[in-house]
């Protein structure tokens, strides 16, 4: 394995207040990223928008479905650009690219280029999801991580792995420590959206769900721990 995808919540940015960007929350997740990169491994990142807008939610509340989505990658941009400039703060190299056009401030994702850039050294950051509406940052997230020809698709959340249940609402949910893309759709488990999730399954893209609010989780995984839950084919 050499090269990850790292998707994460844009919640996961929020404070107390559950909106916005909390700069103590911004210094975790940047930290957790550099003790990955010192693993050795190529690393891209892809973080949803949820803590600035939701499409979904503005459709709620009368906004048009697709015009809220553009809105939801907008922010998707905004984290992009804060996770970028906290790590060059710190003397890391990182190059932010878009699926949506915003010249001044990200190149156009390709491929080729985005490979480049992570082979000359560069964490490479990829905002505005698949560019379109109608999908998820967790579609971008598996559609970015296929182009860049990465090994595994991490998705880091606030639980430790994949259960048969929501164990932050069931005390006896059951762990996975491993599980297959059948098994997940038979059980109807929420891992991501179907279309990521089909994604992966088809192009043989392995995911592995973990804790990333559990400090070191990240360089743990990367050194071979066994962590979180993997779902592979068989």
């Amino acid at each position: 394995m050499n090269r990850i995808l790292l998707k994460l919540s844009g919640e996961s940015l929020s404070g107390d207040d559950g909106y916005g960007i909390d700069a103590k929350r911004l210094d975790y997740y940047v930290e957790e990223i550099i003790e990955g990169v010192k693993c050795g491994y190529q690393i891209a990142i892809v973080i949803g928008g949820g803590n600035i807008f939701r499409g979904l939610q503005g459709a709620k509340k009368g906004i048009d479905r697709i015009q809220g989505d553009y809105m939801g990658m907008l922010a998707t941009v905004i984290n992009s650009i804060a996770i970028k400039s906290e790590l060059e703060e710190r003397g890391y190299k990182a190059k932010l690219m878009s699926g949506i056009p915003v010249e001044k401030i990200a190149e156009a994702m390709t491929s080729t280029k985005a490979i480049q850039y992570l082979e000359e050294g560069n964490v490479v950051i990829v905002a505005g999801g698949t560019g379109n509406p109608f999908f998820t940052t967790d579609s971008g997230g598996a559609l970015r991580a296929l182009e860049i020809k990465a090994d595994l698709l991490l998705k880091g959340t606030r639980v430790d792995g994949v259960y048969d249940k929501d164990p932050e609402k069931f005390s006896d949910a059951v762990k996975y420590d491993v599980i297959t893309f059948d098994e997940a759709i038979d059980k109807n488990l929420k891992i991501m959206d179907q279309t990521a999730f089909t994604l992966c399954k088809e192009n043989n893209l392995p995911i592995v769900v973990f804790n990333i609010n559990q400090p070191g989780n990240l360089a743990r995984i990367l050194k071979g721990e066994k962590l979180g839950t993997i779902v592979k084919n068989k």
